[in-house]
């Protein structure tokens, strides 16, 4: 059937490459149009925090997200004069966006700042920091600098675009290299670019209609672009390959297309289904931002997977012949083959050997700390970044995003008199107590209780950052201790809010389902793998190696990331901790690329042994033929991911690290020594399959040659 579908897509390329100028043009129009629909946001629906949220939206009329605050660095806070001149300029800058309210200018650390309070969303919040900006300008001094959510969303977005251009310039030049090392000064060399362009903006395309409908994280972009531009090109380079050596076995043009796409293309179709499987996973963690980084991820594989099975072969139908090579390579005396054949002589000590150092990678796990993120993660050269500072030095880490406790008293009254009050009033009495606790702000009147007097909350400033561990225990410690200890009556709900408990709410959910995304991912992928090999062995032997991966990337993140080992040396900082989402997106990235190693070189090897050759041989035939093209495609990838990490957004740096760390191992320490140690003690058991085991014509082992 593939075949038909090659031949047919042959036939008619000229139509078939319009179609994909046509996607071109779309997702180059597509990706200008991003940044304006991204914004990221870790509320979870359903969680106390969320719905925290959503009574300060309908009965306050504010929006935590949706939050600027203006600061002022003056010389003299206490002059009656600057106060008066700050404050009009903050109710200017508050008639400049829809739904804004300026709140009451409050003072510390040499600073004087204002909260400005809007019904919008992050997204149209983010869109509104220009006008705001502009409206602080008109009005005068002195010099402002907004922050909050909103502003530092906006910022980021020509830092993304920046880190992403840096990616790129360290990403292709090194594509470019590995590339003409493999096919020298030829067409072969351009076809993978292209390739990568168009899948790239296809995916940008789709990714534009995805944002307009659902919360779509700013990170996407730059994951989209990177994640794409390495895989798309090794799907290329394998397809590519394959083709160059139908011709120098002799096939004529059409006939080596149709026969690259039946073999060659039938494992990138398979590969990319194994990574799309396990990115497509992360659409049942019940976590917006999560799963809108899954879908992103998603749609770059299936994309790729599109395009080979389209575009690719219309492309190689146009260059035909001069892409081959000059010679045919000898599937069984090359440098691989000979390194196979070493390793399978040594296969107990290098398995034990390569096993251990991968153990010993992995042992810092145990040690990982998550986080949520917090503001410390991003660059300090925006405006927003600075204003940041200045009050995180002169008032407290969680002026910008306070915690919100909302107690509903169950009918209107009740928050400003009686029982339900003097219960506000001991917990706010309990917090100013609290050693975490920098301000807290209660009262009567609005913007502390609603118009009919039955809700009621209580602002409270902590000392550190949303995403810190101290902001997090006092989260806890409000829902499990303060609030149950202040005497609320039967009656009245109480809801902690904010960004610190919305970040206590999406860890816990996080990793509530992500066990069952581990089991998830790798029953499936061990179905596919199963499918594509044709036994039952290998994919089992391939889900232990890439848990084996997995958890050594985990192990270097903890070591690099958290505890600051070697980080001054690659240019990183130390955070602390691992932002909650990497390891979630970090395992069903990296166990989905993983698979697309296995995939290309057991398939290989598979192909040998269907042809008559006995273990060892399919072995070091699946090795020859694949090792140069797996190095290769695996230096392409590390150098992409490098690129994110390179970046100056502490999410992305993360990601980054762990990706390029996790295919670095899995392309050498697993593929080239542990598959082919692991094969050589199972023997035929590689290949078994109920039923295919008794049809299999006998074969002889034969002994590997010795030095």
């Amino acid at each position: 059937m593939l075949e038909r579908w090659t031949a047919a897509v042959v036939r008619a390329r000229v139509a078939v490459l319009a179609c994909w100028l046509v996607v071109l043009g779309v997702g180059m129009y597509a990706a200008l149009q991003l940044p304006s629909l991204l914004s990221t946001s870790f509320a979870v629906s359903g969680t106390e925090s969320e719905r925290a949220r959503a009574v300060l939206l309908e009965r306050f009329g504010e929006r935590p997200d949706g939050t600027f605050v203006v600061v002022f660095p003056v010389e003299h806070p206490s002059d009656p004069r600057v106060r008066t001149q700050a404050q009009r300029r903050v109710e200017a800058a508050a008639r400049a966006v829809p739904t804004a309210t300026a709140r009451e200018l409050r003072s510390g650390g040499g600073l004087l700042y204002a909260e400005i309070v809007t019904r919008l969303d992050l997204n149209d919040a983010k869109a509104s920091t220009p006008s705001v900006r502009a409206a602080l300008e008109e009005a005068g001094p002195p010099r402002a600098l907004v922050t909050g959510q909103p502003a530092i969303q906006h910022d980021l977005d020509p830092v993304l675009a920046s880190d992403l251009r840096r990616g790129e310039a360290l990403a292709v030049p090194v594509a470019l290299a590995v590339l003409v090392a493999l096919f020298g000064f030829s067409l072969a060399v351009a076809i993978p670019f292209v390739f990568a362009a168009f899948t790239i903006a296809g995916t940008f395309a789709i990714v534009a209609v995805v944002a307009h409908v659902t919360t779509t994280s700013t990170y996407v972009r730059n994951l989209v672009a990177l994640v794409g531009l390495a895989l798309a090109i090794d799907y290329s380079l394998l397809i590519v390959h394959r083709f160059r050596e139908e011709l120098a076995a002799g096939s004529d043009e059409t006939v080596a297309v149709v026969k690259t796409i039946a073999t060659a293309g039938r494992t990138v179709a398979f590969s990319g289904l194994a990574v799309a499987i396990g990115l497509g996973l992360l659409l049942f963690v019940p976590v917006p931002f999560i799963r809108s980084m899954g879908i992103a991820g998603l749609l770059v594989p299936l994309v790729s997977i599109g395009a080979a099975l389209t575009l690719q072969p219309a492309l190689l139908s146009f260059v035909g012949a001069r892409v081959a090579p000059r010679r045919p390579a000898d599937p069984e005396r090359g440098w691989w083959a000979g390194l196979a054949r070493w390793v399978m002589r040594r296969a107990r000590p290098v398995l034990a050997l390569g096993t251990a150092f991968l153990l010993v990678l992995a042992a810092p796990t145990v040690a990982m700390r998550v986080s949520p993120g917090s503001f410390s993660a991003i660059p300090s050269a925006p405006e927003s970044s600075r204003g940041l500072e200045l009050l995180r030095a002169g008032v407290s880490g969680g002026a910008v995003a306070p915690t919100h406790v909302v107690v509903d008293g169950g009918s209107p009254g009740t928050a400003a008199a009686g029982p339900v009050r003097r219960a506000v009033e001991r917990l706010a009495d309990e917090l100013a107590r609290d050693p975490e606790v920098h301000v807290v702000a209660n009262g009567r009147r609005p913007p502390y209780v609603d118009e009919d007097a039955r809700f009621a909350q209580v602002i409270v400033a902590g000392r550190h950052d949303f995403g810190d561990e101290e902001s997090r225990d006092l989260v806890e410690r409000l829902r499990q201790q303060l609030v149950p200890a202040a005497g609320f009556p039967a009656g009245a709900t109480v809801l902690v809010g904010g960004a610190a408990a919305q970040g206590v709410d999406f860890l816990e959910e996080t990793y509530d389902a992500f066990p069952w995304l581990v089991l998830a991912v790798l029953f499936v992928t061990f179905c596919v793998l199963a499918a594509a090999f044709r036994s039952l062995v290998l994919p089992l032997e391939a889900v232990l190696l890439n848990l084996l991966t997995v958890g050594a990337a985990y192990g270097v993140l903890v070591v690099v990331c958290q505890w600051g080992a070697g980080a001054n040396v690659l240019g990183l900082e130390e955070r602390g901790s691992v932002e909650g989402w990497i390891p979630v997106f970090l395992f069903a990235t990296l166990f989905g690329l993983s698979m697309d190693y296995e995939v290309f070189l057991v398939v290989r090897m598979r192909e040998a042994w269907d042809r008559g050759a006995d273990n060892s041989r399919a072995v070091a035939t699946g090795l020859e033929r694949t090792g140069r093209i797996i190095t290769g495609a695996a230096l392409i990838m590390v150098a992409a991911f490098s690129g994110l990490a390179a970046g100056r957004v502490g999410g992305l740096e993360q990601l980054g690290i762990g990706l390029a760390v996790g295919v670095l191992l899995d392309a050498t320490v697993v593929r080239i020594l542990l598959v082919p140690a692991s094969m050589a003690l199972l023997g035929r058991w590689n290949w078994w399959l109920p039923g295919e085991a008794r049809a299999a014509p006998p074969r002889t082992e034969r002994a590997t040659e010795r030095p």
